[in-house]
């Protein structure tokens, strides 16, 4: 990856990171990466099609999945992880353990994106201020094979924007600074169908914390309830992406740093409308102006004054 590591990427509108599950069980993908060359391939093709970030995963976060050892998600994932950075592509690592992430960040990746919002590892946390690197904390209760028994909420914006305060607030005394921090709703994590769509309305509730905010709607279960069938079986994962990239709209419009996506050209093309959308001076009827350096001063906004806990 080129440019300074511990930097999270700010292009002046919402990036999109790509999926990349090195799996054989993960509920959209899964099988269909498993091997070092066929991940490699689909990487290079992910940042081609215009992601920011490819986010390499070697164990399913999806809801029943039960873990995998360390050894073979290290097998899984830092072939992949080195292959992919000596091509200059910015990689995320997707895993909850501070060994995976050690051994990733050795490897190339400059971001770990950790489902459990670092609740599964508590040396997670050490390891990410020791090296620098931006750290993706996900709103999640629970764990993978039993995460819906915890889907019991008075206001999931409101509490989801409180929890993840806590987990901010616990990487901040670990030493972690507050530039490295991303924060993640956690669409589909703990959370049932109107749960998700209720975080989604109120996306600028968790945008207004101040910290760059990635959401990950791409394919999942809220959405295949939302479009079933007439006799009421869900939508499958691969019919989803129109209904993704609604919510990379939907995300982009609320002010996410981010959208992680499986589908990347559509996300791509539509956060670049939105950027430009934003940066349309409106004045008298007919007399808009395009005005793009606006957009980017906004992006620029420093987060760390507007900090607090909530």
């Amino acid at each position: 990856m080129t440019g300074d590591r511990g930097a999270i990427v700010r292009p002046g509108r919402c990036v999109v990171m790509g999926i990349l599950n090195v799996t054989p069980d993960s509920f959209s993908d899964g099988g269909r990466h498993d091997t070092v060359e066929a991940a490699v391939a689909h990487g290079l093709h992910l940042t081609a099609a215009g992601a920011d970030y490819v986010d390499v995963g070697g164990e399913s976060t999806r809801p029943g999945a039960h873990r995998v050892e360390p050894d073979e998600e290290l097998r899984r994932v830092l072939p992949v992880v080195a292959a992919l950075t000596g091509h200059g592509i910015a990689v995320s690592i997707d895993t909850t353990r501070a060994s995976v992430a050690t051994a990733a960040l050795a490897a190339g990746a400059g971001m770990v994106n950790d489902v459990s919002g670092g609740l599964a590892d508590p040396a997670m946390a050490r390891v990410v201020a020791d090296a620098g690197v931006p750290w993706v904390l996900t709103h999640r209760r629970g764990q993978s094979r039993d995460m819906y028994a915890d889907a019991t909420y008075d206001d999931v914006v409101a509490d989801v924007r409180r929890e993840l305060c806590a987990r901010v607030d616990a990487a901040l005394a670990a030493g972690v600074t507050a530039e490295r921090i991303v924060v993640d709703p956690g669409l589909g994590f703990s959370k049932q169908p109107a749960h998700d769509l209720a975080l989604l309305a109120g996306l600028d509730r968790i945008t207004g914390l101040g910290f760059p905010v990635l959401v990950g709607a791409s394919r999942k279960r809220f959405l295949g309830a939302l479009l079933a069938a007439p006799d009421g079986q869900p939508r499958p994962p691969a019919q989803r992406d129109s209904a993704t990239l609604a919510t990379s709209v939907l995300a982009a419009r609320a002010g996410a740093w981010g959208v992680r996506v499986h589908d990347v050209a559509g996300s791509a093309d539509a956060v670049r409308v939105v950027a430009a959308l934003g940066g349309v001076v409106r004045g008298p009827a007919g007399t808009e102006t395009l005005a793009l350096p606006r957009q980017q001063r906004k992006t620029d906004n420093g987060h760390t004054e507007r900090w607090r806990s909530a």
